[in-house]
């Protein structure tokens, strides 16, 4: 595929939809690729492609790396191009190993707050199909499945790589068919890094057992990647005839996924965090009860669900609600409905209706979740009862354990448990003068 203005454009249009007010920040290091990239960009400028250019000097190769600021920062101004340039200092903590993966977090941190400050819409690097050989036969060495043998996806959370098609040798040939200086990393020379081993002796020999060997290879990624499409909407058809209902949480039914092969197993919960092989085995022989916890969900094992509830440290759970500060009801009957606190849970939300001597009770009345010890004295039942101990009775979900109120008085005393069974002491009787009423309708 030969590298063209027209080609180029036709690429990044796949990409995405194209409207006139969509920006762009191309990440521009002054080699090759993403000189070129910056050129393309401002040859499509009288197209309406609005963008900025970033550059970031890691001082880690002394005066080359101020002449490679200097080449990118040169066509900027020559051409009247925004330009933003990070300077690593002492301050930036060069670690002695892991050098890549500390560059690679500068760069995209200082990608994103341009990108924030001056809202540009999409991110632009040079990748290109070299790159995506390299990233293959690093990801086929880690045994990363499908998805990283599709390689450098072209789109994704808004970062474009529109050259991905295109081979470093058509990136040279176009560079050198337009005048564009670029510089040349020489450490890239250098087989101190896996990538560059790949890149320097790997890839060249692979290349004499085939002089279509980078053609062909373009065609089996597009031929992958189209692959991974249909089978991740496969999945997804499995995971929607394996979901239960929910109004709030991502409840699966357990007993049908462990059916499942283990790649569908990997793919269905590794979304939801859990990836690690040893785990997903647990997942599927642990005792109801058991909780997982990956970054996002917490998993909740019970019986034959798996109940997955977002993780959000910025929500604040509520453990209490005051009902009512009345201290002295003036009419004979006072009612108070409780539907807004009850979850949209089936065994929880149900209808209920219990009357209360409301000259017994202790206000405010609140509701609030289970303490270690609560115990209260159910109607139906002879003495007391610990309230851990009805939940196990009652075969409460752990989801509707989590979720349950109990209805009490300023003493803490338990009135209730909503909306299984009221306290018999301070239900109403044959000598109430006053009716305080509790209810929830669905």
């Amino acid at each position: 595929m030969k590298l063209s203005r027209s080609a180029f454009e036709k690429q990044l249009q796949n990409l995405i939809k194209l409207s006139e007010n969509q920006t762009y920040l191309l990440a521009v290091s002054g080699g090759a690729d993403s000189m070129v990239l910056m050129h393309l960009f401002n040859e499509l400028r009288g197209s309406g492609y609005q963008f900025q250019v970033a550059h970031i000097n890691y001082k880690l190769r002394d005066k080359d790396s101020d002449s490679d600021q200097k080449v990118v920062e040169n066509f900027c101004r020559k051409n009247d191009i925004k330009f933003h340039l990070y300077k690593v200092s002492e301050k930036d903590k060069k670690p002695d190993n892991s050098i890549q993966l500390w560059a690679r977090d500068i760069r995209y941190k200082f990608f994103r707050e341009i990108q924030e400050k001056e809202n540009l819409d999409f991110l632009v690097t040079a990748h290109h199909l070299n790159d995506q050989l390299e990233t293959f036969i690093i990801n086929l060495s880690k045994a990363s499945g499908i998805n990283g043998l599709s390689g450098i996806p072209a789109n994704e959370n808004n970062i474009l790589r529109p050259l991905l098609n295109f081979s470093k040798e058509e990136i040279y040939r176009f560079a050198e068919e337009n005048k564009i200086d670029f510089r040349e990393d020489l450490s890239n020379k250098k087989n101190d890094y896996l990538r560059n081993k790949i890149r320097n002796e790997i890839v060249p020999k692979l290349s004499e057992t085939n002089e279509q060997f980078l053609e062909n290879f373009r065609k089996s990624i597009l031929y992958l990647n189209q692959t991974k499409d249909f089978v991740h909407q496969q999945i997804e058809k499995i995971e929607k005839n394996i979901s239960i209902k929910s109004e709030e949480n991502i409840i699966l039914n357990k007993e049908k996924l462990s059916q499942e092969t283990e790649f569908i197993q990997f793919e269905i919960l590794k979304k939801y965090g859990f990836n690690r092989p040893e785990e997903i085995q647990k997942i599927f022989i642990t005792e109801t009860g058991s909780i997982f916890y990956s970054k996002e969900y917490k998993l909740i094992i019970n019986r034959n669900k798996l109940i997955f509830i977002e993780l959000n440290s910025d929500i604040e759970i509520q453990e209490e609600i005051i009902l009512t500060n009345t201290t002295e009801l003036h009419q004979k009957h006072f009612s108070i409905d409780i539907s807004q606190y009850i979850e949209i849970i089936e065994e929880i939300n149900k209808d209920f209706n219990w009357e209360f001597d409301a000259e017994k009770l202790a206000y405010p009345l609140k509701l609030r979740t289970k303490n270690e010890g609560d115990l209260f004295y159910p109607i139906g039942f002879s003495g007391k009862k610990k309230v851990s101990k009805f939940f196990r009775d009652e075969k409460l979900s752990i989801l509707a354990k989590q979720k349950i109120w109990l209805l009490a008085d300023a003493n803490d005393y338990v009135l209730g448990i909503i909306p299984f069974r009221q306290d018999r002491r301070y239900a109403k009787d044959e000598k109430t003068q006053k009716v305080l009423a509790i209810f929830n309708r669905k």
